[in-house]
């Protein structure tokens, strides 16, 4: 669900003058999408938004006509990563292409289409009216996840104020940047879940509608989703929701999900819900190799088969049954999935114990190849619902409810329901690289 926060400020701010930089994680594609607004469609209004094409918009409409916009020559599709963004205005610049700039990672992009605002043009942002972050308080209600929300009333910064890069030229975030948040200015999202303005300033917001939920999933530290980007399978219906976590996998046919991040080398575990189920489908979670993602065949896997038929399951590895008979699953049970890429193993474990045995002797399946945790509905012809599970990548949610309580997790990174496998961790980018 979306969530989007309002607040209506009681101080005229800077109209002409301001930056707002954040960090986000797009969870979901192809429809608008605010990031900050106020004034949505009216006559005065001042919006930045991912489009229904993925590109990034910023415009100010003043008095019933456009006032200055700027519309990305990019896409920006990419579910797995952390965007930083910078809208910069300053409309009192005598420089024409200074007065309203947007920078992603650190650099100005460009423009498919843009008119610079006249000079001292003023916006409708930090008015005393009301301000929406992930809306227009009518519509465009974002699905994404953020961090570190900057508003900085009277300040034009340029992004360096906010990020750096780091010796491999990765931009990175700055945690504790020097900058003024002017009047109306703010600061949300530093480190958690809060509406409480942590500027000083004292201007705290309301959650609009949704509910805010706090995860692992960082700019520091990315951790793997879903990836709604890879569709393989008969169905095209598979609905993706809570950051690219849960799914609701419907009637019509098969559908197959991705993890966003991949491994050759390592140890990694996760952990899959199971919400509600169809008990006569057979739904699978485990490992699929990079060969999958071009021949679609189920023998470039390790999958535990579950909810099938008379509930009885099977672990299947690499186009053979090598475990069958084994114990049934109900609603809220709770699979882990641990692989080994170094030593070729995977083991599955059914709420903290051990589910069948450990598969072993697959080093030579995985040679060469990327690996990634995987998914797999069954559709039924008939049932609208046949599947809805939720996994929990190390973000200490399965969909917006929290871990009952927590595991032990010797690498500090993720937080998990049970205990993480000794020498395991998170697949999230501080995970790789261990």
């Amino acid at each position: 669900m979306a969530t989007q926060l309002s607040r209506t400020f009681g101080s005229q701010g800077n109209q002409r003058k301001f930056t707002i930089s954040t960090w986000v994680k797009r969870n979901k594609l192809g429809t608008q999408q605010a990031i900050f607004g106020s004034g949505g469609s009216g006559a005065y209004a001042t919006n930045m938004y991912f489009s229904t094409i993925n590109e990034l918009q910023f415009w100010n409409y003043f008095g019933g006509a456009y006032a200055g916009y700027k519309y990305s020559s990019a896409v920006f599709r990419d579910t797995s990563a952390w965007y930083h963004i910078v809208f910069r205005v300053d409309t009192t610049s005598a420089t024409a292409s200074e007065r309203m700039r947007i920078y992603v990672n650190g650099e100005e992009i460009s423009y498919s289409s843009s008119v610079n605002p006249n000079q001292n043009q003023t916006m409708e942002i930090g008015h005393t009216g009301t301000h929406y972050i992930g809306g227009y308080g009518t519509g465009a209600e974002a699905e994404m996840c953020m961090s570190h929300f900057h508003y900085c009333d009277g300040q034009s910064y340029a992004p360096t104020e906010f990020g750096e890069y780091d010796a491999n030229g990765v931009w990175k975030i700055k945690l504790e940047p020097s900058v003024s948040y002017g009047v109306s200015g703010h600061f949300l999202f530093n480190n958690d879940a809060s509406v409480t303005d942590q500027s000083g300033l004292g201007n705290n917001w309301s959650v609009n509608s949704g509910t805010l939920t706090q995860t692992e999933d960082n700019p520091s530290n990315v951790f793997a989703t879903w990836n709604p980007l890879v569709k393989q399978g008969t169905s095209s219906n598979t609905t993706y929701s809570n950051g690219n976590t849960t799914i609701d996998f419907p009637a019509g046919g098969d559908g197959n999900m991705y993890s966003t991040l991949g491994f050759s080398s390592g140890k990694y575990y996760f952990e899959w819900k199971i919400n509600s189920f169809t008990a006569d489908r057979g739904h699978s979670v485990g490992l699929y190799t990079s060969d999958r993602l071009t021949s679609g065949s189920g023998s470039d896997s390790v999958l535990l088969q579950f909810c099938k038929t008379g509930n009885t399951n099977a672990i299947n590895a690499f186009g053979s049954a090598v475990q069958t008979g084994l114990a049934s699953f109900s609603n809220g049970d709770i699979i882990g999935v641990a692989v080994d890429a170094d030593n070729g193993t995977v083991d599955f474990t059914k709420n903290g114990s051990t589910y069948g045995s450990q598969v072993t002797g697959l080093s030579s399946n995985f040679s060469g190849k990327d690996l990634f945790f995987g998914a797999l509905g069954e559709g039924h012809p008939t049932l609208v619902r046949v599947f809805n599970a939720s996994a929990n990548f190390g973000n200490g949610y399965f969909g917006t409810t929290a871990v009952a309580s927590a595991g032990t997790n010797a690498s500090g990174i993720g937080i998990f329901e049970y205990d993480v496998p000794t020498g395991y961790t998170a697949l999230s980018t501080k995970g790789l690289n261990l």
